[in-house]
């Protein structure tokens, strides 16, 4: 009988790629790790790993078992869901990641809503960007995750996490004083995200399909601080819908991209009561 505790840990140095990474995300020693994936090849009876030195390589057998491992993890999300909805309703710790825009925006509306209807819930939430929710959900520090990608950004697939949509946005050209389209802020000074992050590369695909490449000033991934530093006529920047505030010193044009948020939570536990419960109120707020 394979141990699923060291299924975890195949399908983690598969995402993850070292033993020392896996380690660190599970609090073990790199030794330790090691010892639970021999005794998970003794388990299989057949050789999983190929190890040169510090390196270590999937043989075919151990490519196997993590395609099957992911299928496996799912139904222990599934069948965790199944045993909690037949012991009662949403109940328990849920623990909510989001982005700051939705922080501010989707998130209170859908935490009041929970704590009226679902006073058993106990409720955690941590402010994440998106580009971290995907590992913080398969790590299990969180539940439910807030993702967002843009149609010049689509985001991966990921075989461990299931999603549901939550809202398709416009994102906005922000100036203090009109242009007529996004070809004309070529010569204008720009203001990112810093390099790196996903709104960072939207910038670049978005002024690149324009056929020009933005002329950065600053690197800001706040979007009040870059509202206010459009305002004061230090640049241009794109800004999705949610974030918008009613500054009369900034105006909006409709840029060629359009950002999407989701809810993500682990595959299998769509049908967890709590998860549930927080989905339906996120998608009740937008």
């Amino acid at each position: 009988m394979l141990d699923v505790r060291r299924l975890r840990l195949l399908s983690d140095l598969d995402r993850l790629g070292t033993i020392a990474a896996v380690a660190a995300v599970h609090s073990y020693t790199p030794s330790a790790v090691s010892q639970q994936l021999a005794a998970l090849e003794r388990e299989a009876g057949v050789a999983l790993l190929r190890r040169s030195g510090r390196r270590v390589t999937f043989t075919a057998a151990g490519q196997v078992l993590v395609r099957h491992a992911a299928a496996v993890l799912a139904a222990l999300e599934e069948t965790t869901a199944a045993l909690a909805a037949a012991r009662s309703g949403p109940a328990g710790e849920v623990r909510i990641g989001a982005f700051p825009t939705a922080m501010r925006t989707l998130l209170p509306p859908a935490l009041v809503a929970l704590g009226r209807d679902h006073p058993a819930l106990e409720l955690s939430v941590s402010e994440l960007d998106p580009a971290a929710v995907p590992a913080a959900l398969r790590d299990r520090r969180l539940d439910v995750g807030l993702l967002h990608d843009y149609d010049v950004v689509p985001a991966a697939t990921d075989p461990a996490l299931e999603s549901v949509e939550l809202l398709d946005e416009t994102v906005y050209l922000a100036s203090a004083t009109a242009v007529p389209d996004l070809a004309a802020t070529r010569d204008v000074p720009w203001i990112l995200g810093r390099p790196g992050t996903l709104c960072h590369e939207v910038a670049l695909r978005v002024c690149r399909g324009a056929g020009f490449e933005p002329r950065a000033r600053h690197h800001i991934d706040d979007f009040d601080a870059v509202l206010a530093l459009v305002a004061a006529g230090q640049g241009v920047a794109l800004v999705p819908q949610l974030a918008l505030n009613p500054d009369p010193g900034v105006r909006i044009l409709p840029a060629p991209t359009r950002r999407r948020t989701r809810a993500g939570y682990r595959r299998g536990a769509a049908d967890h009561p709590a998860v549930a419960a927080v989905v339906t109120a996120l998608r009740a707020s937008t």
